[in-house]
């Protein structure tokens, strides 16, 4: 196991809205977070997903994002900028203490004080919307959209799926790592 810590939590204000905002908890049921754009156990088939038609009901391994400190220092060093917020990118929860969390394994377990588990399904993509609230930041600056998805690779985060309810709060998180081979965990290991 692996302690890390929680610093700060975030949620969208409605269902329709991509940037969140810092909130005190996330209060999680089996379907993700109450009132979030990603609540539920199915969403639509989208662009990343071309082997099924477009809007097709499938499973939702996205309901909850998880950021990392150290990944978004770094997007803004690659594009020289002073920082990324979590919120410009639709985080829900900032975390500190793994490196290169993004490419942590998929399956890893995520276990929070107030009962809540999240599963690792994978590293969330980096897509053009959230380019273009950083780059919303930054009047003037061209091409931060772009920039941004080029930066972004392989550092943007996990999502994760809810496999225990409960509520998250900043403060330490245990995470369990599956084996494998392919993970470096930085200085972890």
């Amino acid at each position: 196991m692996i302690t890390a810590t929680i610093l700060a939590v975030f949620a969208t204000p409605h269902a329709g809205h991509f940037r969140t905002e810092r909130v005190e908890a996330l209060n999680l049921d089996l379907q993700g977070i109450l009132g979030d754009r990603h609540y539920g156990f199915t969403r639509a088939a989208g662009a990343r997903e071309k082997w099924y038609p477009a809007g097709m009901a499938m499973r939702s391994g996205r309901q909850v994002t998880v950021v990392s400190v150290e990944d978004l220092e770094l997007i803004a060093r690659t594009m020289d900028l002073p920082d990324v917020k979590p919120e410009w990118i639709g985080a829900n929860i900032l975390i500190q203490g793994v490196p290169d969390f993004t490419n942590i394994p998929w399956g890893t377990r995520l276990f929070f004080e107030n009962g809540a588990t999240l599963v690792n399904e994978g590293d969330n993509a980096p897509c053009r919307f959230a380019g273009r609230e950083v780059a919303a930041h930054y009047p003037g600056q061209v091409d931060l959209d772009l920039s941004f998805v080029k930066s972004a690779k392989n550092r943007r985060g996990i999502v994760a799926s809810v496999e225990q309810a409960g509520s998250i709060r900043p403060g330490p998180v245990r995470l369990k790592i599956p084996d494998n081979k392919n993970w470096s965990g930085g200085s972890l290991i």
